[in-house]
């Protein structure tokens, strides 16, 4: 995830077993686990055929700061902006840990 005033450029990687991370531009790192339950509606989100139909890349104008998001799961990668968020991206970005993805510096 890009963007934003202060040039906010954060990774949240998400394991097959449930462990995470978010690094931040700054190098700082945080760590965690989902539970089964919050791991299978993560992938739940991501088989659903409503989030397959999600286009690659965002179709409108660029909201000026706002953030770009980049998802990749299973080959797949989408593209979207803040306001590209259909229904079932935003069932994606839910499921994440720590409410969504992570936009703070």
């Amino acid at each position: 995830m890009t963007g934003g005033f202060a040039g906010v450029d954060n990774r949240l990687v998400v394991h097959e077993d449930g462990g995470w991370s978010v690094r931040s531009r700054s190098g700082s790192t945080r760590t965690g686990r989902m539970g089964a339950a919050e791991l299978a509606e993560l992938r739940a989100a991501l088989q659903d055929p409503a989030y397959a139909r999600v286009p690659d890349r965002p179709e409108g104008t660029p909201v000026h700061d706002g953030f770009e998001y980049a998802v990749t799961y299973d080959d797949r990668l989408v593209v979207a902006g803040d306001r590209d968020r259909p229904a079932a991206l935003q069932r994606v970005f839910d499921a994440l840990p720590e409410g969504g993805p992570p936009t703070s510096p």
